[in-house]
C-alpha cells in the first residue's frame, strides 16, 4: 500500500507546476485538525498535502496534523476556525450542520449510490454551490476528500431486516437528519461526538455505530462489536475547511496554493480510502465479526420506511437543495 500511496504522490505532484517561494509567499505554521486515526487515509491525503506544499513554498510552510479530535471534535474545530483561532480541520460534513444546515442533504439515506456518482456531484456544480455556503460562516472548503460509504456495526444481532433495528441503542452523528433516519428504523438513536463512540461500545452504554469499513477497521471498533451490516445507507464527504479571517490575510498565490494542494490531497485520499476499504473489510472479518450483506427486498423496505426523512428534512436543509441534488444526480445517471 506504501508504494501505492508514494506513486501516487508523485504522480500528482509531476502534475502540479512547482512555483518557487517568492515574495508572496510568508514563512507559516499551518495545524490541522481531524477526528481520525492517522493511519486512516485522510493521512495519505495530508502527506501528499504537505509534499505538495512543501514543493510550491520552497519549504516556508509547515503543516502540522492533529488527530483523533485532539484538538476537539470536528465541531469544536470548525468554530476555532470561524474565530481564527485554528487554520484547518478535515470535518465530515455531518456535525458541520449545526453550522450550515443545508449540508444535511449530504445525510439523506440512500441518496447516493456510488463512489463514481459523489464525485461528480461534489467535483461539479451542486459541490460548489455547497462550499460556496460556507465564506457566510467564515469558513473556505478548499476540497472534498472521502468518508465514504457507512455501513451498521453492533454487539447485539445481524441486521438483515427493517425489524431487527428494532430497540438498537445506535450512536448517530450530532444532527437532525441522521437522528430522524435511526429513529424511523426504530432505534433509541443516540447523537454521540465521535471521540466519545469507543468508550460507549466498551462499556455498553451504546450497542452500535456506524461508519465506512475504513473508520470501524482505523478506529479498532471491531474491539467492542460483533456484528457488520453492509448498508450502506449514506454517503459522507470529508471538507477540508480553512479559517476564512486567516485565508483572507494570504496573498492570491497562497490562497491558490492551499486550493492547488488540497487537490492533490484529494486524489491520493480518495484513491488510498477505495483500496483501502476491502482491506479493512477483510481485518474486520479476521477480527472475528460476522459480516453480512441485506437482500434486494429487505433493502427496498428499508429505504421505504426513510422515504419521509426527505420530506422533513426539507425545512432545514431547504426544499430547493434537495431538488437541486436530485436534480443533478438525474443528470449524471442519464435519467
Amino acid at each position: 500500500m506504501k508504494t501505492l500511496i508514494t506513486t501516487s504522490v508523485a504522480a500528482v505532484l509531476a502534475l502540479t507546476v512547482a512555483i518557487p517561494a517568492s515574495a508572496e509567499i510568508s514563512e507559516r505554521t499551518i495545524r490541522i485538525a481531524n477526528g481520525v486515526a492517522e493511519d486512516h487515509p485522510v493521512g495519505d491525503g495530508v502527506e501528499a498535502m504537505k509534499a505538495c506544499v512543501e514543493e510550491r513554498t520552497g519549504g516556508a510552510w509547515t503543516i502540522n496534523a492533529f488527530w483523533s479530535s485532539s484538538l476537539g471534535d470536528d465541531l469544536q474545530s470548525a468554530q476555532s476556525l470561524r474565530s481564527g483561532t485554528l487554520e484547518m480541520v478535515v470535518s465530515s460534513t455531518s456535525p458541520l450542520v449545526a453550522i450550515e444546515p443545508a449540508l444535511g442533504v449530504f445525510d439523506l439515506p440512500f441518496l447516493i449510490s456510488s463512489e463514481a456518482e459523489a464525485d461528480a456531484l461534489l467535483d461539479g456544480e451542486f459541490g460548489k454551490m455547497m462550499s460556496d455556503k460556507m465564506t457566510a460562516h467564515n469558513l473556505v472548503n478548499l476540497s472534498y476528500w472521502e468518508n465514504g460509504f457507512r455501513n451498521l456495526s453492533n454487539s447485539l444481532r445481524p441486521v438483515e431486516k427493517l425489524e431487527d433495528f428494532s430497540g438498537m441503542r445506535v450512536r448517530v452523528m450530532q444532527n437532525n437528519i441522521f437522528l430522524d433516519t435511526f429513529q424511523t428504523l426504530g432505534t433509541n438513536a443516540t447523537p454521540m461526538a465521535f471521540g466519545e463512540v469507543f468508550t460507549a461500545l466498551e462499556t455498553g452504554a451504546i450497542d452500535a455505530q456506524e461508519n465506512p469499513y475504513v473508520t470501524i477497521d482505523t478506529s479498532r471498533f471491531y474491539e467492542v462489536q460483533d456484528y457488520v451490516s453492509n448498508t450502506r445507507h449514506a454517503y459522507t464527504p470529508f471538507m477540508i475547511l480553512f479559517s476564512k479571517p486567516i485565508f483572507d490575510t494570504y496573498s492570491e498565490e497562497e490562497q491558490q496554493i492551499l486550493y492547488d494542494c488540497t487537490a492533490a490531497g484529494q486524489t491520493v485520499q480518495r484513491e488510498s480510502g477505495r483500496a483501502l476499504s476491502e482491506q479493512s473489510l477483510q481485518r474486520i472479518k479476521d477480527a472475528g465479526l460476522e459480516v453480512n450483506d441485506i437482500s434486494e427486498e429487505a433493502m427496498a423496505e428499508i429505504r421505504e420506511a426513510v422515504a419521509g426523512v426527505y420530506e422533513r428534512g426539507a425545512d432545514s436543509i431547504g426544499a430547493d437543495v434537495i431538488e437541486q441534488v436530485q436534480a443533478e444526480l438525474a443528470t449524471i445517471r442519464g435519467q
